[in-house]
Protein backbone atom coordinates (compact mmCIF):
# COMPACT_ATOMS: atom_id res chain seq x y z
CA UNK A 1 0.00 0.00 0.00
CA UNK A 2 0.58 3.82 -0.69
CA UNK A 3 1.09 4.27 3.13
CA UNK A 4 3.86 1.56 3.61
CA UNK A 5 5.92 3.43 1.28
CA UNK A 6 4.27 6.55 3.53
CA UNK A 7 6.06 4.72 6.54
CA UNK A 8 9.09 4.08 5.31
CA UNK A 9 9.60 7.74 4.17
CA UNK A 10 8.54 8.69 7.08
CA UNK A 11 11.13 6.93 9.64
CA UNK A 12 14.05 7.74 6.91
CA UNK A 13 13.12 11.37 7.38
CA UNK A 14 13.18 11.14 11.19
CA UNK A 15 16.83 8.80 10.78
CA UNK A 16 18.16 12.02 8.72
CA UNK A 17 16.83 14.80 11.23
CA UNK A 18 18.04 12.82 14.14
CA UNK A 19 21.46 12.76 12.51
CA UNK A 20 21.58 16.41 11.90
CA UNK A 21 20.15 17.10 15.49
CA UNK A 22 23.00 15.21 16.88
CA UNK A 23 25.55 16.26 15.18
CA UNK A 24 24.66 20.28 16.08
CA UNK A 25 23.46 19.03 19.87
CA UNK A 26 27.56 17.62 19.68
CA UNK A 27 29.27 20.62 18.38
CA UNK A 28 27.26 23.08 20.41
CA UNK A 29 28.10 20.90 23.38
CA UNK A 30 32.09 20.71 22.18
CA UNK A 31 31.98 24.66 22.09
CA UNK A 32 30.66 25.16 25.70
CA UNK A 33 32.51 22.70 27.52
CA UNK A 34 35.78 22.81 25.84
CA UNK A 35 38.85 24.15 27.79
CA UNK A 36 41.56 23.89 24.53
CA UNK A 37 42.82 27.38 22.70
CA UNK A 38 40.60 29.14 20.32
CA UNK A 39 40.80 27.40 16.91
CA UNK A 40 43.00 29.62 14.02
CA UNK A 41 40.81 31.49 11.24
CA UNK A 42 41.70 28.50 8.88
CA UNK A 43 40.66 25.92 11.28
CA UNK A 44 37.34 27.69 11.91
CA UNK A 45 36.51 27.90 8.49
CA UNK A 46 37.05 24.04 7.66
CA UNK A 47 34.99 23.37 10.42
CA UNK A 48 32.17 25.55 9.27
CA UNK A 49 32.48 24.73 5.72
CA UNK A 50 32.58 20.80 6.39
CA UNK A 51 30.79 20.54 9.51
CA UNK A 52 27.89 23.55 8.70
CA UNK A 53 27.49 23.25 4.96
CA UNK A 54 28.94 19.77 3.80
CA UNK A 55 27.05 17.74 6.57
CA UNK A 56 24.05 19.10 6.10
CA UNK A 57 24.27 19.56 2.26
CA UNK A 58 24.78 15.79 1.83
CA UNK A 59 22.20 14.44 4.21
CA UNK A 60 19.13 16.72 3.39
CA UNK A 61 20.40 15.87 -0.58
CA UNK A 62 19.90 12.26 0.00
CA UNK A 63 16.93 12.48 2.02
CA UNK A 64 15.78 14.68 -0.92
CA UNK A 65 16.74 11.90 -3.57
CA UNK A 66 15.00 9.05 -1.54
CA UNK A 67 12.00 10.70 -1.78
CA UNK A 68 11.72 11.34 -5.08
CA UNK A 69 12.54 7.91 -6.24
CA UNK A 70 8.76 7.23 -4.66
CA UNK A 71 7.47 9.94 -6.61
CA UNK A 72 6.80 7.55 -10.33
CA UNK A 73 5.14 4.90 -7.98
CA UNK A 74 2.75 7.37 -6.52
CA UNK A 75 2.05 9.27 -9.16
CA UNK A 76 1.64 5.41 -11.86
CA UNK A 77 -1.61 5.75 -13.73
CA UNK A 78 -4.78 3.96 -12.49
CA UNK A 79 -5.88 0.60 -13.76
CA UNK A 80 -8.71 0.18 -11.42
CA UNK A 81 -12.52 2.20 -10.77
CA UNK A 82 -12.85 5.81 -11.00
CA UNK A 83 -14.53 6.98 -8.37
CA UNK A 84 -15.75 10.68 -7.57
CA UNK A 85 -15.93 11.52 -3.65
CA UNK A 86 -17.19 15.17 -2.31
CA UNK A 87 -16.28 16.21 0.99
CA UNK A 88 -19.33 17.78 2.03
CA UNK A 89 -20.20 19.36 5.92
CA UNK A 90 -20.65 16.48 7.43
CA UNK A 91 -20.18 14.15 5.22
CA UNK A 92 -18.59 11.77 2.42
CA UNK A 93 -20.63 11.87 -1.15
CA UNK A 94 -20.00 8.97 -3.49
CA UNK A 95 -20.13 8.14 -7.18
CA UNK A 96 -18.96 5.07 -8.60
CA UNK A 97 -18.25 4.71 -12.39
CA UNK A 98 -17.68 8.50 -12.57
CA UNK A 99 -16.35 10.50 -16.02
CA UNK A 100 -13.50 11.43 -16.31
CA UNK A 101 -12.94 15.27 -15.60
CA UNK A 102 -9.84 16.11 -17.76
CA UNK A 103 -7.42 19.13 -16.39
CA UNK A 104 -7.95 21.08 -12.97
CA UNK A 105 -12.08 21.11 -12.95
CA UNK A 106 -14.00 23.36 -10.87
CA UNK A 107 -16.36 20.97 -9.67
CA UNK A 108 -17.37 17.32 -9.95
CA UNK A 109 -20.13 15.72 -12.36
CA UNK A 110 -22.24 14.17 -10.14
CA UNK A 111 -22.76 11.21 -12.88
CA UNK A 112 -22.07 7.96 -11.77
CA UNK A 113 -23.30 5.54 -9.63
CA UNK A 114 -24.53 7.58 -6.24
CA UNK A 115 -23.87 6.36 -2.31
CA UNK A 116 -22.33 8.18 0.83
CA UNK A 117 -19.76 7.68 3.76
CA UNK A 118 -18.57 4.26 2.30
CA UNK A 119 -16.40 3.25 -0.53
CA UNK A 120 -15.71 0.21 -1.74
CA UNK A 121 -12.25 -1.03 -3.67
CA UNK A 122 -10.87 -3.91 -5.66
CA UNK A 123 -8.02 -4.95 -4.08
CA UNK A 124 -4.46 -4.52 -5.78
CA UNK A 125 -6.06 -2.33 -8.14
CA UNK A 126 -4.98 0.74 -8.43
CA UNK A 127 -8.01 3.14 -7.79
CA UNK A 128 -8.49 6.56 -9.19
CA UNK A 129 -10.30 8.90 -6.54
CA UNK A 130 -10.99 12.45 -8.04
CA UNK A 131 -11.88 14.62 -4.83
CA UNK A 132 -13.56 18.06 -4.43
CA UNK A 133 -15.90 20.08 -1.98
CA UNK A 134 -18.72 22.60 -2.62
CA UNK A 135 -18.17 24.20 0.49
CA UNK A 136 -14.99 24.49 2.23
CA UNK A 137 -11.86 22.46 2.26
CA UNK A 138 -12.21 18.91 3.74
CA UNK A 139 -9.22 16.31 3.73
CA UNK A 140 -9.85 12.96 2.72
CA UNK A 141 -7.54 10.25 5.03
CA UNK A 142 -7.21 7.08 5.18
CA UNK A 143 -4.20 6.58 7.09
CA UNK A 144 -4.11 2.21 6.35
CA UNK A 145 -4.18 3.03 2.64
CA UNK A 146 -2.85 6.39 1.19
CA UNK A 147 -1.68 9.54 2.48
CA UNK A 148 -4.18 12.46 2.66
CA UNK A 149 -5.56 14.46 0.57
CA UNK A 150 -7.41 17.78 0.60
CA UNK A 151 -11.00 18.34 -0.98
CA UNK A 152 -10.78 22.07 -2.11
CA UNK A 153 -13.95 24.29 -3.61
CA UNK A 154 -13.43 25.36 -7.38
CA UNK A 155 -10.76 22.23 -7.64
CA UNK A 156 -10.52 18.30 -8.21
CA UNK A 157 -7.52 16.44 -6.74
CA UNK A 158 -6.74 12.91 -7.81
CA UNK A 159 -5.61 10.59 -5.71
CA UNK A 160 -4.40 7.21 -6.62
CA UNK A 161 -4.63 4.04 -4.30
CA UNK A 162 -3.44 0.63 -4.56
CA UNK A 163 -4.77 -1.51 -1.28
CA UNK A 164 -2.90 -4.61 -1.43
CA UNK A 165 -4.91 -6.50 1.85
CA UNK A 166 -8.21 -7.30 2.25
CA UNK A 167 -10.08 -6.09 5.20
CA UNK A 168 -12.36 -2.97 6.30
CA UNK A 169 -10.51 0.38 7.17
CA UNK A 170 -11.72 3.81 8.54
CA UNK A 171 -10.97 7.05 7.23
CA UNK A 172 -11.59 10.74 8.53
CA UNK A 173 -11.43 14.27 7.40
CA UNK A 174 -8.14 15.32 8.42
CA UNK A 175 -8.98 19.19 8.37
CA UNK A 176 -11.20 20.87 10.15
CA UNK A 177 -13.97 22.31 9.00
CA UNK A 178 -16.79 23.19 11.63
CA UNK A 179 -19.02 22.05 13.95
CA UNK A 180 -19.15 18.59 13.23
CA UNK A 181 -15.54 17.96 11.76
CA UNK A 182 -14.88 15.39 14.26
CA UNK A 183 -17.79 13.22 13.43
CA UNK A 184 -17.03 13.20 9.73
CA UNK A 185 -15.90 9.65 9.58
CA UNK A 186 -16.19 7.41 6.75
CA UNK A 187 -15.50 3.77 6.07
CA UNK A 188 -13.48 2.21 2.73
CA UNK A 189 -14.26 -1.47 2.56
CA UNK A 190 -11.26 -3.33 0.00
CA UNK A 191 -12.89 -6.66 -1.62
CA UNK A 192 -12.46 -8.86 -4.18
CA UNK A 193 -12.97 -7.42 -7.99
CA UNK A 194 -16.09 -9.88 -8.13
CA UNK A 195 -17.35 -8.65 -4.75
CA UNK A 196 -16.83 -4.97 -6.06
CA UNK A 197 -18.38 -5.29 -9.33
CA UNK A 198 -21.05 -6.82 -7.74
CA UNK A 199 -21.63 -4.08 -5.19
CA UNK A 200 -21.76 -1.19 -7.99
CA UNK A 201 -24.15 -3.15 -9.72
CA UNK A 202 -26.45 -3.63 -6.71
CA UNK A 203 -25.90 0.21 -5.82
CA UNK A 204 -27.38 1.07 -9.55
CA UNK A 205 -30.24 -0.82 -9.10
CA UNK A 206 -33.10 1.28 -7.51
CA UNK A 207 -34.87 0.72 -3.79
CA UNK A 208 -35.67 -3.00 -2.60
CA UNK A 209 -38.51 -2.00 -0.74
CA UNK A 210 -41.26 0.48 -2.26
CA UNK A 211 -44.48 -0.98 -0.25
CA UNK A 212 -44.20 0.19 3.08
CA UNK A 213 -45.94 2.73 5.16
CA UNK A 214 -43.13 4.19 5.95
CA UNK A 215 -42.30 5.74 2.27
CA UNK A 216 -45.86 7.24 2.29
CA UNK A 217 -44.60 8.93 5.80
CA UNK A 218 -41.03 9.67 4.42
CA UNK A 219 -42.56 11.85 1.32
CA UNK A 220 -45.44 13.31 3.13
CA UNK A 221 -42.76 14.99 5.05
CA UNK A 222 -40.51 16.30 2.82
CA UNK A 223 -37.92 13.82 3.21
CA UNK A 224 -37.48 13.73 -0.57
CA UNK A 225 -36.48 17.38 -1.36
CA UNK A 226 -33.21 16.71 0.24
CA UNK A 227 -32.60 12.98 0.29
CA UNK A 228 -33.08 10.58 -3.20
CA UNK A 229 -34.37 6.96 -2.74
CA UNK A 230 -34.16 5.95 -6.92
CA UNK A 231 -37.22 3.65 -7.68
CA UNK A 232 -39.81 6.66 -5.47
CA UNK A 233 -40.39 10.12 -6.41
CA UNK A 234 -37.87 11.12 -4.01
CA UNK A 235 -34.72 12.64 -5.80
CA UNK A 236 -33.30 15.16 -3.96
CA UNK A 237 -29.50 16.10 -4.02
CA UNK A 238 -29.10 18.54 -1.05
CA UNK A 239 -28.43 15.02 1.08
CA UNK A 240 -27.18 11.68 1.01
CA UNK A 241 -28.71 9.16 -1.26
CA UNK A 242 -30.41 6.87 0.82
CA UNK A 243 -31.24 3.92 -1.82
CA UNK A 244 -29.35 1.38 -0.13
CA UNK A 245 -28.82 2.91 3.23
CA UNK A 246 -29.02 0.45 5.26
CA UNK A 247 -26.38 -2.15 3.44
CA UNK A 248 -24.36 0.52 5.08
CA UNK A 249 -22.21 -0.38 7.81
CA UNK A 250 -22.88 3.12 9.70
CA UNK A 251 -25.53 6.26 10.32
CA UNK A 252 -24.50 9.78 9.99
CA UNK A 253 -21.18 9.36 8.55
CA UNK A 254 -20.11 6.94 11.44
CA UNK A 255 -21.00 8.46 14.21
CA UNK A 256 -23.65 5.33 14.86
CA UNK A 257 -24.07 1.73 13.80
CA UNK A 258 -26.94 1.10 11.08
CA UNK A 259 -29.96 -0.60 12.51
CA UNK A 260 -34.01 0.56 12.62
CA UNK A 261 -33.50 2.34 16.32
CA UNK A 262 -30.51 4.75 15.93
CA UNK A 263 -32.24 5.63 12.10
CA UNK A 264 -35.10 6.64 14.24
CA UNK A 265 -33.07 8.39 16.87
CA UNK A 266 -30.87 10.20 14.16
CA UNK A 267 -34.17 11.78 12.55
CA UNK A 268 -35.94 12.55 15.52
CA UNK A 269 -32.42 14.62 17.37
CA UNK A 270 -30.45 15.14 14.19
CA UNK A 271 -29.05 18.31 15.33
CA UNK A 272 -28.29 16.84 18.89
CA UNK A 273 -26.55 13.95 17.66
CA UNK A 274 -24.30 16.16 14.92
CA UNK A 275 -24.40 19.90 15.87
CA UNK A 276 -24.50 21.91 12.58
CA UNK A 277 -25.78 19.89 9.75
CA UNK A 278 -28.07 21.31 7.49
CA UNK A 279 -30.95 18.66 7.98
CA UNK A 280 -33.29 19.72 11.00
CA UNK A 281 -34.47 17.73 13.84
CA UNK A 282 -37.81 15.74 13.18
CA UNK A 283 -38.81 15.30 17.13
CA UNK A 284 -42.01 17.22 16.28
CA UNK A 285 -43.17 13.95 14.25
CA UNK A 286 -45.17 11.19 15.83
CA UNK A 287 -43.61 8.17 17.52
CA UNK A 288 -44.92 5.84 15.37
CA UNK A 289 -44.47 7.91 12.23
CA UNK A 290 -40.99 8.10 13.04
CA UNK A 291 -40.92 4.13 13.57
CA UNK A 292 -42.65 3.83 10.01
CA UNK A 293 -39.80 5.51 8.51
CA UNK A 294 -36.35 4.34 10.60
CA UNK A 295 -38.39 0.76 9.47
CA UNK A 296 -38.46 1.86 6.27
CA UNK A 297 -35.42 3.21 5.57
CA UNK A 298 -33.80 -0.07 7.44
CA UNK A 299 -34.80 -2.28 5.07
CA UNK A 300 -33.28 -0.49 2.06
CA UNK A 301 -30.56 -2.55 1.13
Amino acid sequence: MESDRVLGLFWVMLAGAVAIWLFVMGISVYATRSESRPLSDKAGQRFILWGGVAFPVVVLTALLVFGLRLMPEFRAPADGPRIAVSGERFWWRVHYNTPDTPGVAKALSGEGVPSANEIWLPVNRRSELLLGSPDVIHSFWVPNIAGKTDTIPGRINRLVVEPTKLGLYNGICAEFCGTAHAQMLFRVRVVSQEEFDAKVTAEAAPATVLDHPGRIAFERNGCGACHAVRGTDSAGLVGPDLTHLASRQTLGAGILDMNPDNIMRFVALTEHEKPGVEMPSFSMLPRDELRQIAEWLGALK
